[in-house]
C-alpha cells in the first residue's frame, strides 16, 4: 500500500503558523496513483500540502485530510520541469538556477508547495506561476476523474485559478522556462530573498504569510500600517511590528485569537477608509460560534 493513515493526526506541527487541532482521519499516499485512489474513495476531503497559508482550526478538522508532504518528485527536461503536487517551490526555484533556467526566481523564498501556488496563482516580484505554467494533471472531484489542463483552461488571475471555482485538485505540473544565465538568476534569487528578511518574518516566527489580499491598485500592507495596527495583540496573536499585514504566534494563539486579531485589523480598515479586505489566508476545520460570525462577516457570507 503506498499511503499511511493516522487517526487523530495533530495539525498543528504540520502548519507554518504552529495552530491547529487534530484531524480524524489523515491519509499520507506516497505517489500519485495512491493520491488518486485515496480521492476516489473519500468524499471531498481537505487537501493540505505545505500548510504556508491556512488557518487550521483549535478544534480540529471533521472531515478527512489529505497530506501532500510524499508528493515531492520533480525532474529537469530541457527547459521544462514536472513537479508533483507537493513539491516545496524552493526547491524547484534552486534546480532551476543550477540548470541555468529562468522565471522561477520569485519562489526562492516562499514556504509553500506546487499545489498551493498553482491553486491560488501565487506571484511576487513581477513573476507569477502563470508565467511559466504549461499544462497540468487535475482531479475533478466531482467527476471523480483525471484530466489534462492547459495554461487557457486554468483561467488564471490575481491570486486566482480555476481551481478555486471548480471542485478540482491539483496531481502535478509541467512548467517552461527559458535560458538564462546562472549569475544573473542567483542575483535575482539573492535580490529577491534580501527583500522579504525586511518586509516579511521568517518561520522562526510562525506565521502564515500574509493575512489580507491587495486590494485593486493598492496594498493591504499600506492600509492596515496607515490604519494603526502593527503591534496589536490578541491571546497570543499578534501583528508582526515589520510589516502590518502579517500575523505572528507570538505564545501559543490558537484560531480564536488569529480570527479575532484578523477581524481587528479588517474593521481598523474599513473604518478608516469604507474598504473592506478580503481574507488571503483561508480557515480550515471546525468553527466556534464567535469563529463563525467573524469569518462570515470578512467573507460576505
Amino acid at each position: 500500500m503506498d499511503y499511511e493513515i493516522i487517526e487523530n493526526y495533530e495539525l498543528k506541527k504540520h502548519t507554518t503558523f504552529k495552530i491547529g487541532g487534530c484531524a480524524k482521519r489523515a491519509y499520507i499516499p506516497q505517489t500519485i496513483e495512491a493520491f488518486v485512489e485515496i480521492l476516489k474513495n473519500t468524499q471531498n476531503p481537505i487537501i493540505l500540502g505545505a500548510c504556508s497559508n491556512v488557518l487550521i482550526s483549535s478544534l480540529g478538522v471533521d472531515d478527512d485530510v489529505i497530506l501532500t508532504t510524499k508528493l515531492n518528485k520533480f525532474s529537469v527536461e530541457g527547459n521544462k520541469i514536472h513537479a508533483q503536487c507537493g513539491v516545496k517551490v524552493p526547491m524547484i526555484s534552486r534546480e532551476a538556477e543550477q540548470k541555468g533556467l529562468s522565471g522561477m526566481e520569485f519562489m526562492i523564498g516562499f514556504p509553500g508547495s506546487v499545489g498551493g501556488a498553482v491553486y491560488m496563482n501565487a506571484s511576487a516580484h513581477s513573476q507569477s506561476i502563470s508565467d511559466t505554467f504549461l499544462s497540468c494533471h487535475i482531479f475533478d472531484n466531482d467527476k471523480k476523474e483525471v484530466i489534462e489542463l492547459n495554461k487557457d483552461e486554468m483561467m488564471f488571475g490575481y491570486r486566482s485559478s480555476i481551481m478555486q471555482k471548480k471542485n478540482y485538485i491539483l496531481l502535478d505540473a509541467i512548467f517552461e522556462l527559458r535560458p538564462e544565465t546562472k549569475e544573473n538568476i542567483t542575483a535575482i534569487m539573492e535580490r529577491n530573498l534580501e527583500f522579504r528578511k525586511g518586509k516579511q518574518p521568517n518561520l522562526a516566527m510562525p506565521n502564515a504569510g500574509s493575512i489580507f489580499r491587495n486590494p485593486p491598485n493598492d496594498s493591504a500592507g499600506r492600509l492596515l500600517e496607515k490604519a494603526g495596527v502593527k503591534g496589536l495583540k490578541y491571546g497570543g496573536a499578534q501583528v508582526w511590528m515589520g510589516h502590518a499585514n502579517f500575523i505572528i504566534n507570538e505564545h501559543n494563539a490558537d484560531s480564536k485569537d488569529v480570527s479575532h486579531l484578523m477581524n481587528k485589523m479588517y474593521n481598523m480598515v474599513k473604518d478608516k477608509y469604507t474598504i473592506e479586505l478580503v481574507p488571503e489566508v483561508k480557515f480550515i476545520g471546525k468553527m466556534s460560534e464567535e469563529e463563525v460570525e467573524i469569518w462570515n462577516t470578512m467573507l460576505k457570507k
